[in-house]
């Protein structure tokens, strides 16, 4: 099979790593990729946004799955794009239409997906400019600390979480009126905070059947015990102690089927990855958020557990056959520390040597490429905020934890910066 992969994150280096162990890989391209996926299949210089390039170069070289890993050009209508053309029409994609990719691309949409379909989640109202007086009137009705969200894509950057009345006004001011993330905050919803423990479910649907791939946590914010601004994810730890037999057949019952019902009801072609964030109150899930695509870092701790063939889970999701698919999982456990540029999530920079990949002698440990390019075959330098994903195997999470570290150890760059603490907070809960 020749495979397309779109993308070029540490999501997309588990992906190819992932699908490069498959029989069923005959070819694999990843465009644009980063200097660890060239080592996988063969980078291409297109944007994940160059529609007309993409479509172009899947008919130049009978591309037979594309892959989309990135929200972005699922939220701006890749899949739709290609379904106009006769001779891309029936290629088999994993990622959603413009449709379902709203359940990510607008906040305002989600909420009313899980109003309407009785999935639990925050209480919530979606404000305007229009109605931004309205929005400080509800503001001071709720209790602190308060969410607010930008209704599009903010690059993972769009929550703020509001300590003081005060604070959470001038923010939604800057939000609504400044536009703090540009288009994505022209509305702007207000949150109740959820208090509680968080994990991320992710499902694998083709619009009729559903599997649900190991479940991870992850670690958003910079600093140790969680401490200041948010990150697109510092590092991530899978399988989650508490989401125990009980837990997940609630969120099955409560949130995933409900939601791939609710797709199939509002007639939504639905057929990729559903990332769903969730919060753990007192034993009972309620949604915080919905991705249409895997998370980043967590797919690089979730991706090494699944045993079963990976391109053939890809395909089935495609053509609408996951219910002849059959996911195995293994016990290992997983855990990620992402290696950051020195700034980051503010301002950084970049082209810094990065030394001691080469010392890849750890073999329960394995190297993710986020924001890494090659200058040339011996050099690597960072070219991102997030730089790399070190994802440690073990048969414990302390083990995992470990071997992470062990090879985080061996490498750096100027300046380089990561947690200390990924997994510290769930190793006495249970294993």
């Amino acid at each position: 099979m020749n495979i397309l992969l779109i993308g070029s994150g540490g999501r997309e280096h588990a992906f190819a790593w992932k699908i490069n162990q498959s029989k069923h890989c005959k070819k694999l391209w990843i465009a644009p990729g980063n200097a660890g996926t060239q080592d996988l299949g063969e980078n291409i210089p297109l944007s994940v946004n160059d529609f007309d390039g993409i479509k172009a170069f899947c008919i130049k070289n009978d591309v037979s799955l594309l892959v989309v890993g990135p929200e972005e050009p699922l939220v701006k209508g890749l899949r739709d794009f290609l379904a106009l053309d006769p001779k891309t029409a029936s290629l088999p994609i994993v990622g959603p239409g413009k449709a379902g990719a709203q359940l990510e691309g607008s906040k305002d949409f989600s909420k009313a997906f899980m109003n309407q379909y009785g999935i639990p989640t925050a209480s919530h109202a979606t404000f305007t400019q229009a109605s931004f007086q309205e929005g400080i009137a509800y503001l001071k009705l709720q209790k602190l600390p308060i969410v607010l969200k930008a209704d599009g894509l903010a690059a993972g950057k769009g929550v703020l979480i509001c300590h003081s009345l005060e604070d959470a006004e001038e923010s939604f001011k800057d939000m609504l009126l400044g536009k703090k993330f540009g288009e994505a905050s022209t509305k702007v919803v207000i949150e109740t905070f959820l208090h509680g423990i968080e994990l991320s479910v992710f499902v694998a649907t083709d619009g009729e059947s559903y599997k649900i791939l190991p479940e991870a946590k992850d670690y958003k914010r910079i600093g140790e015990q969680d401490t200041g601004p948010n990150t697109g994810g510092m590092g991530a730890v899978s399988p989650v102690p508490f989401a125990d037999h009980a837990f997940m057949k609630k969120v099955e019952e409560k949130i995933i089927q409900p939601t791939v019902r609710g797709l199939k009801n509002s007639r939504i072609d639905f057929r990729g990855f559903l990332f769903i964030g969730l919060m753990n109150m007192e034993g009972e899930p309620y949604v915080i958020e919905y991705n249409v695509r895997m998370g980043d870092p967590e797919t690089q701790a979730v991706l090494p557990r699944i045993e079963s063939d990976f391109v053939s889970l890809l395909h089935a999701i495609a053509v609408k056959d996951l219910k002849n698919y059959s996911l195995k999982t293994a016990d290992t456990r997983s855990a990620t520390v992402v290696m950051v540029a020195g700034g980051y999530p503010d301002t950084y920079e970049k082209g810094k040597v990065i030394s001691g990949l080469e010392k890849n002698d750890l073999k329960q440990a394995i190297t993710f490429h986020a924001g890494t390019k090659a200058t040339h075959p011996e050099t690597i330098v960072t070219n991102g905020g997030r730089v790399l994903g070190i994802t440690g195997l073990g048969n414990t999470i302390e083990d995992a934890i470990k071997h992470a570290y062990e090879r985080v150890n061996q490498i750096n760059w100027e300046k380089v910066n990561y947690r200390k603490d990924i997994g510290q907070d769930i190793l006495h809960s249970g294993d």
